[in-house]
Protein backbone atom coordinates (compact mmCIF):
# COMPACT_ATOMS: atom_id res chain seq x y z
CA UNK A 1 0.00 0.00 0.00
CA UNK A 2 1.70 3.26 -1.00
CA UNK A 3 0.48 6.16 1.66
CA UNK A 4 0.71 9.57 2.18
CA UNK A 5 0.97 11.28 5.02
CA UNK A 6 -0.30 14.67 4.87
CA UNK A 7 -0.53 17.67 7.96
CA UNK A 8 -2.71 20.54 8.16
CA UNK A 9 -2.60 22.98 11.43
CA UNK A 10 -1.22 26.53 12.37
CA UNK A 11 -1.05 26.85 16.18
CA UNK A 12 0.90 29.54 18.27
CA UNK A 13 0.90 28.55 21.73
CA UNK A 14 2.46 31.04 24.29
CA UNK A 15 2.98 31.49 28.08
CA UNK A 16 4.24 35.38 28.99
CA UNK A 17 7.36 35.70 26.41
CA UNK A 18 7.86 31.62 25.89
CA UNK A 19 6.53 30.88 22.66
CA UNK A 20 6.82 27.62 20.45
CA UNK A 21 5.13 28.02 16.60
CA UNK A 22 4.89 26.25 13.41
CA UNK A 23 4.21 27.61 10.02
CA UNK A 24 1.15 26.74 8.18
CA UNK A 25 1.99 23.61 5.67
CA UNK A 26 1.09 20.70 4.10
CA UNK A 27 3.12 17.49 4.16
CA UNK A 28 2.72 14.38 1.93
CA UNK A 29 5.14 11.70 2.42
CA UNK A 30 5.26 8.40 1.51
CA UNK A 31 5.85 5.08 3.72
CA UNK A 32 9.47 4.47 3.89
CA UNK A 33 10.60 7.96 3.61
CA UNK A 34 11.82 10.99 5.94
CA UNK A 35 9.97 13.86 6.99
CA UNK A 36 11.17 16.64 9.51
CA UNK A 37 8.44 18.59 11.44
CA UNK A 38 9.54 22.07 12.11
CA UNK A 39 9.53 23.71 15.13
CA UNK A 40 10.21 27.33 16.17
CA UNK A 41 10.40 28.88 20.03
CA UNK A 42 10.59 31.89 21.48
CA UNK A 43 12.14 32.37 25.15
CA UNK A 44 14.18 34.83 27.26
CA UNK A 45 15.89 31.68 29.15
CA UNK A 46 19.52 30.76 28.05
CA UNK A 47 18.81 26.93 28.86
CA UNK A 48 15.66 25.88 27.80
CA UNK A 49 13.87 22.38 28.03
CA UNK A 50 12.34 21.68 24.54
CA UNK A 51 10.50 18.10 24.57
CA UNK A 52 8.58 16.18 21.72
CA UNK A 53 4.95 14.27 21.93
CA UNK A 54 3.41 12.00 20.01
CA UNK A 55 -0.48 11.16 20.55
CA UNK A 56 -1.96 8.46 18.42
CA UNK A 57 -5.77 8.94 17.54
CA UNK A 58 -7.68 8.27 20.84
CA UNK A 59 -4.46 8.03 22.68
CA UNK A 60 -2.86 9.98 25.38
CA UNK A 61 0.33 12.52 24.25
CA UNK A 62 3.45 9.94 24.39
CA UNK A 63 6.56 11.13 25.16
CA UNK A 64 9.26 11.10 22.28
CA UNK A 65 12.42 12.87 23.58
CA UNK A 66 13.78 16.33 24.74
CA UNK A 67 16.43 18.29 23.99
CA UNK A 68 18.83 20.64 26.14
CA UNK A 69 20.85 23.50 25.29
CA UNK A 70 23.86 22.20 26.18
CA UNK A 71 23.78 18.60 26.52
CA UNK A 72 22.16 14.97 24.88
CA UNK A 73 18.77 14.99 26.41
CA UNK A 74 16.92 11.70 26.20
CA UNK A 75 15.28 9.65 23.23
CA UNK A 76 12.35 7.01 24.65
CA UNK A 77 13.79 3.71 23.65
CA UNK A 78 10.88 2.82 21.12
CA UNK A 79 11.85 6.21 19.15
CA UNK A 80 15.33 5.79 19.19
CA UNK A 81 15.80 4.08 15.70
CA UNK A 82 13.69 6.77 13.63
CA UNK A 83 12.95 9.81 15.52
CA UNK A 84 15.56 12.80 16.30
CA UNK A 85 15.99 15.88 17.10
CA UNK A 86 18.43 18.72 16.96
CA UNK A 87 18.21 22.06 19.12
CA UNK A 88 19.64 24.93 17.12
CA UNK A 89 19.69 27.48 19.99
CA UNK A 90 20.88 30.01 17.08
CA UNK A 91 17.78 29.91 14.95
CA UNK A 92 15.65 28.86 18.00
CA UNK A 93 14.64 25.66 15.99
CA UNK A 94 14.14 22.07 16.83
CA UNK A 95 12.35 20.58 13.91
CA UNK A 96 11.93 16.54 14.81
CA UNK A 97 13.34 14.14 12.06
CA UNK A 98 11.72 10.92 11.27
CA UNK A 99 13.32 7.75 9.47
CA UNK A 100 11.45 5.27 7.35
CA UNK A 101 7.94 6.68 7.48
CA UNK A 102 5.17 4.13 8.68
CA UNK A 103 1.88 3.93 8.96
CA UNK A 104 1.83 3.70 12.17
CA UNK A 105 3.79 7.36 12.71
CA UNK A 106 0.31 9.07 11.66
CA UNK A 107 -0.33 11.27 14.87
CA UNK A 108 -0.42 14.66 16.64
CA UNK A 109 2.43 15.75 17.06
CA UNK A 110 3.49 18.49 20.09
CA UNK A 111 6.81 20.72 20.65
CA UNK A 112 6.76 21.92 23.92
CA UNK A 113 9.05 24.27 25.71
CA UNK A 114 9.76 24.37 29.04
CA UNK A 115 12.00 27.51 30.55
CA UNK A 116 14.21 26.75 33.11
CA UNK A 117 13.88 30.54 34.93
CA UNK A 118 10.33 29.69 36.03
CA UNK A 119 11.01 26.07 36.38
CA UNK A 120 6.80 24.92 35.28
CA UNK A 121 6.28 26.94 32.19
CA UNK A 122 5.24 24.62 29.83
CA UNK A 123 4.25 25.46 26.19
CA UNK A 124 2.46 23.09 23.56
CA UNK A 125 2.27 23.34 20.15
CA UNK A 126 -0.47 21.09 18.28
CA UNK A 127 1.94 20.51 15.41
CA UNK A 128 0.86 18.82 12.89
CA UNK A 129 -2.72 16.59 12.40
CA UNK A 130 -1.50 13.70 10.06
CA UNK A 131 -3.74 10.84 8.67
CA UNK A 132 -2.93 8.19 6.38
CA UNK A 133 -4.69 7.91 2.59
Amino acid sequence: MNGGLTGLERHEVSSGQDRVEQSSEEMTASEGAQVIVGCNYTTTDTTPYLFWYQQLPNRSPKFILNKLTFGEGTTEPDFRKRFSATLNSTSKTVPLMIKNLRVSDSAVYYCALRATVTGNTTTLYKNLANKYY
